[in-house]
C-alpha cells in the first residue's frame, strides 16, 4: 500500500479523497492555487505545494507543476479526483515515466473513452446500445446543418472531448446551428483543449441514468447499480439519486453487464461510470443509449456509496496498489435509497445566473463529512449522522470564486425509502445556512417536495418543463402561508419588546400591541397575537417558536407541522422568512397604522430596457454588434464567459446600437453596462 498520495485537484473532492486516506493511514499532499491558499482541503492535507495562480491554465492544469510537487514530497502516487487533469491520458502517460501510479485507468482506456467519437464506435463493436448521430467530427458550421439535416431534429452539438455538461449545445432547427456551432467549438477549446464537435440525435422525453463500474487488475469487472440523474439544468446535473425509480431489476441487469462489457472490450480498472440516455416513453427499458464513458470518479459517488456500503476512493487506491476486489457481482445489493442534491452559488429567483463572493456565513446541516461516525447500522464511510452527509470544501469567511466551479457542497440523504430520503432532504435543507453568495437552496428544496419528484417521472427536462417562467419559490399552500404571517408578526412583536427594554429612554418603553397587519407577496393578513399561538384573519392556529432577537435559524410549529426556519430582520419593520423552499418577504406593522400604508409612495425603477447590463460576473467572450447596428429582439449582441460557461446575451427590444462601452476580452462585473441602444 502506498505510504503518501498527492491530491491532482481542489475543494470538496480534494477534502473527500484525503479524508479517506486518513481513514486507511496514509499521508496526504495537497496542491493549491493563489486563490486556494487558505482552503479547508489545504490545512487537512499532511502537507501542501503551491503551484501556480487561481486560473486552472495556471496551477491546476499543469501536469509538470504535479509531478515536480510529487518529487518534491516523496508521494508515490496522484488521485486526480474529477475535471483538470482526471481524463487525461498524457498525464497518466507522463505519471507513469516518473514512476508515479495514478490513482485511475490505464492511459489508453482514457483515451479511448475520452475521446466520443471513437469510445461510440468501441462501444458500437462491445454490443453496446448507441444513438444515431456523425460518425467522424464535424468541421464547419455549413456540414453541420448538412448533417442535422440528415439526422433530423431535435440534435445534439457536443464537444469530442467534453464532458460534464460542458461543450454541449441542443439544436431545434438551423437557426439553432448556425448560434451555436461555434460557440460548441470555442468551448470544448477553451475547456479541454480540443475543437472537435460532432452531432447526434437528441432522445425526446428522455432519462439520464448511469452505471458506476469497480475492476480491479486481474480482470474482475463489476457494476453497483445505476444513479439517475435526469434532473439537469443547462446539462449540468443538479439532483442525483440511487437507485433510479424508473428502473427494473431486468434493466438494471441488462445496462450492467452492457456497461461491463464496454469496461472489459478498452482494459478498463479502477471506478468510472457509464452514462446511459434512456427514452421515458419506452416503458419496457429497452430504449436506453450509450452516451460516454466518465473514466473517473463521479461527483454524484456518494448516493452509490449509501446504498452498497463501498467505499469508492478507498476501492480506487486499493485497485491501484494492485490488490484485488474481495466481492462478487452478487454482492452488491441495494440497501435503501439515497438523494444528493448540489448547493450551488447561483441565483435561482434570478434565472440562476452565477454568483460569486465571501460566504459570510456558512453552516451546514451537519458537520462536513469525515468517514467517522455514522448512524446505526450504517458504517462510517457510507453516511454522516442521522443519515446526512455534506461534502464540501469550503469555509465560512472564505470566497466562491469566479475561476472553479460554483458548487458550494453536496448534500446526500439516506433512507429506507425514497420518500423518507427526499424528506430528510427538506428537512435538512431549511437547516442550512448559507450567506453571501446568492443559492439553489430554495430550488433544491423545491424539487424535493415536487409532486413530479416525488412521482419517479423524471425527464432531463424536469426544469425547464416544471419552472418555465424561473424559479419564484416552492408552492405554498394557505395554512403555511398564515403561519407564515403569524410568525413574522410574532418577531415584530419581539424585537419591539427587546428594544423597550432600553434604559434611559425619554417617553419610556412603548406599549408592545398585539395587533398587527403583515404584508407578503401582495397580501395583507390581519394577525393577533395570543398565549400559544395567534389568530390570522379570524382564524385560530396553535403554535409555538424558540425564535428570539438575534437568531436566524429556529424551529416552529403550527398547523400540525415542524419547520425549521430561517428569519432575518432587513429593516426596522420588513423580514425574510424562509422555509420548505420559499423565501417570504413580509412587511410587519400595527393594526393600527396599517392604513397609513396606502399612503406611502413606491419607488419606480429605472428604464434599463436600452442598455445590456451583463447580469454576472464574466469575461466578454464576442461582441456580435457595432455601433450603428440596428437589431431586432431575440438577436445576440454579447457572449459572456461565467464559471466556465458561455452565456450568450440577446436584444430584449428593436432598436439601434448606440454605444459600446465595453470590449472583447474585457472583465465585466456584475450589472456591468455593454452597451446602449437607442
Amino acid at each position: 500500500m502506498f505510504s503518501k498520495i498527492l491530491i491532482a485537484n481542489r475543494g470538496e473532492i480534494a477534502c473527500r479523497v484525503i479524508q479517506t486516506c486518513k481513514r486507511m493511514g496514509i499521508a496526504t499532499v495537497a496542491v493549491y492555487s493563489d486563490a486556494d491558499a487558505r482552503a479547508p482541503f489545504v490545512k487537512m492535507a499532511d502537507e501542501a505545494v503551491h503551484i501556480g495562480a487561481a486560473p486552472a491554465a495556471e496551477s491546476y492544469l499543469l501536469a509538470d507543476k504535479i509531478i515536480e510537487a510529487c518529487k518534491q514530497t516523496g508521494a508515490e502516487a496522484v488521485h486526480p479526483g474529477y475535471g483538470f487533469l482526471s481524463e487525461r491520458a498524457s498525464f497518466v502517460e507522463a505519471l507513469d515515466k516518473e514512476g508515479i501510479v495514478f490513482i485511475g485507468p490505464p492511459a489508453k482506456a482514457i483515451a479511448a473513452m475520452g475521446d466520443k467519437i471513437e469510445s461510440k464506435k468501441l462501444a458500437k463493436e462491445a454490443g453496446v446500445n448507441v444513438v444515431p448521430g456523425s460518425k467522424d467530427a464535424i468541421d464547419t458550421t455549413e456540414e453541420a446543418l448538412k448533417v442535422s439535416n440528415e439526422i433530423g431534429y431535435p440534435v445534439m452539438m457536443k464537444a469530442s472531448a467534453g464532458g460534464g455538461g460542458k461543450g454541449m449545445r441542443l439544436a431545434w432547427n438551423d437557426t439553432d446551428v448556425e448560434e451555436g456551432f461555434e460557440a460548441t467549438k470555442r468551448e470544448g477549446l477553451n475547456s479541454f483543449g480540443d475543437d472537435r464537435v460532432f452531432i447526434e440525435k437528441f432522445i425526446e422525453d428522455p432519462r439520464h441514468i448511469e452505471i458506476q463500474i469497480l475492476a480491479d487488475r486481474q480482470g474482475n469487472t463489476l457494476y453497483l447499480n445505476e444513479r439517475e440523474c435526469s434532473i439537469q439544468r443547462r446539462h449540468q446535473k443538479v439532483v442525483e439519486e440511487a437507485p433510479s425509480p424508473f428502473v427494473t431489476p431486468e434493466m438494471r441487469k441488462a445496462m450492467g453487464e452492457q456497461a461491463v462489457a464496454l469496461s472489459q472490450a478498452v482494459g478498463y480498472f479502477s471506478a468510472g461510470t457509464v452514462e446511459l440516455i434512456v427514452s421515458g416513453a419506452d416503458k419496457t427499458g429497452e430504449s436506453f443509449y450509450f452516451l460516454e464513458m466518465n473514466t473517473r470518479l463521479q461527483v454524484e459517488h456518494p448516493v452509490t456509496e449509501a446504498i452498497t456500503g463501498v467505499d469508492l476512493v478507498e476501492w480506487m487506491i486499493r485497485v491501484a496498489a494492485g490488490e484485488q476486489l474481495p466481492f462478487k457481482q452478487d454482492d452488491i445489493k441495494i440497501d435503501g435509497w439515497s438523494i444528493e442534491t448540489r448547493v450551488y452559488a447561483e441565483d435561482p429567483y434570478r434565472n440562476f445566473l452565477p454568483s460569486i463572493g465571501r460566504l459570510v456565513r456558512y453552516e451546514p446541516p451537519v458537520p462536513g463529512w469525515t468517514g467517522a461516525s455514522g448512524p446505526a447500522g450504517r458504517r462510517g464511510h457510507e453516511m454522516g449522522g442521522g443519515g446526512i452527509r455534506v461534502d464540501d470544501g469550503v469555509f465560512e469567511g472564505g470566497e466562491v470564486s469566479i475561476f472553479y466551479d460554483p458548487m458550494i457542497a453536496k448534500l446526500i440523504t439516506w433512507g429506507p425509502t425514497r420518500d423518507a430520503a427526499a424528506d430528510l432532504q427538506v428537512e435538512a435543507l431549511d437547516a442550512f445556512r448559507v450567506e453571501g453568495p446568492g443559492h439553489n437552496i430554495d430550488f433544491l428544496s423545491a424539487i424535493m417536495q415536487h409532486p413530479r419528484f416525488r412521482s419517479g417521472e423524471l425527464t432531463t427536462g424536469f426544469i425547464a418543463e416544471e419552472y418555465p417562467e424561473g424559479f419564484q419559490g416552492a408552492a405554498v399552500d394557505e395554512p403555511r402561508l398564515k403561519l407564515v404571517a403569524a410568525l413574522i408578526a410574532g418577531a415584530q412583536c419581539s424585537v419591539m419588546a427587546h428594544e423597550g427594554q432600553i434604559s434611559g429612554r425619554l417617553d419610556g418603553a412603548p406599549k408592545v400591541p398585539s395587533d398587527w397587519v403583515v404584508k407578503i407577496d401582495g397580501r395583507q393578513f390581519d394577525v393577533v397575537l395570543g398565549e400559544g399561538g395567534a389568530t390570522v384573519d379570524g382564524e385560530w392556529i396553535t403554535g409555538t417558536t424558540d425564535w428570539q432577537p438575534g437568531m436566524v435559524l429556529a424551529a416552529a410549529n403550527g398547523n400540525g407541522e415542524n419547520l425549521a426556519i430561517q428569519l432575518r430582520r432587513e429593516s426596522s419593520a420588513i423580514w425574510a422568512l424562509t422555509t420548505r423552499g420559499k423565501t417570504h418577504k413580509g412587511l410587519a406593522v400595527p393594526a393600527r397604522l396599517a392604513p397609513l400604508l396606502d399612503h406611502m409612495i413606491e419607488k419606480e425603477p429605472p428604464d434599463l430596457s436600452k442598455m445590456l447590463i451583463c447580469p454576472m460576473p464574466g469575461l466578454l467572450v464576442k461582441l456580435h454588434v457595432a455601433e450603428g447596428d440596428e437589431v431586432q429582439p431575440g438577436q445576440p449582441l454579447a457572449t459572456v464567459e461565467a464559471m466556465k460557461m458561455e452565456n450568450i446575451l440577446r436584444a430584449e427590444k428593436e432598436g439601434t446600437i448606440s454605444s459600446i462601452n465595453a470590449a472583447e476580452g474585457d472583465s465585466l462585473a456584475v450589472d456591468e453596462v455593454i452597451l446602449e441602444l437607442e
